[in-house]
């Protein structure tokens, strides 16, 4: 089997690229209910407890996606111009920071103090907004 069959690797990557850039999404919106909502509430704890799952989660998945990219590409990052080159400055920095930011909430917990969670979730954004510009510059390589 030759390890750089594009076919395969591009129905791998494109199967398993929607799925991290939901549940990155998903975990955005529960960690901001849960901050927002009244601290006197049960529903503030599920809201961070979804929130902390979802985003592990979201790493984990897309652990395939950023493997097939790299197939796809045999290992060439931001090379040439163009859809490619769009598609990788937001998809890099987008899974760094998915990293960092699944990292620091696995080992802060499922209730981190407010400031932090303050700024964690304004730091989701940013990765939820750079991984969904990376789909749309790879949307765009499929029209190409």
């Amino acid at each position: 089997m030759n390890l750089f069959n594009s076919e395969f690797w591009e129905k791998l990557h494109g199967f398993s690229t929607h799925f991290p850039l939901a549940l990155v999404c998903a975990a955005t919106l529960f960690d901001f209910l849960g901050f927002v909502w009244p601290s006197t509430c049960e529903k503030k704890r599920d809201f961070h407890a979804a929130g902390y799952c979802t985003i592990i989660v979201a790493l984990l998945g897309s652990i395939p996606a950023i493997v097939s990219g790299l197939f796809m590409t045999r290992g060439t990052l931001l090379a040439g111009g163009g859809s490619l080159f769009w598609h990788h400055v937001f998809v890099l920095p987008g899974f760094g920071l998915l990293v960092g930011l699944a990292t620091w909430r696995f080992v802060a917990g499922r209730e981190p103090s407010r400031g932090w969670m303050a700024v964690y979730i304004l730091l989701l954004v940013v990765t939820a907004g750079l991984m969904i510009g990376g789909g749309f510059w790879g949307a765009e390589l499929l029209e190409h």
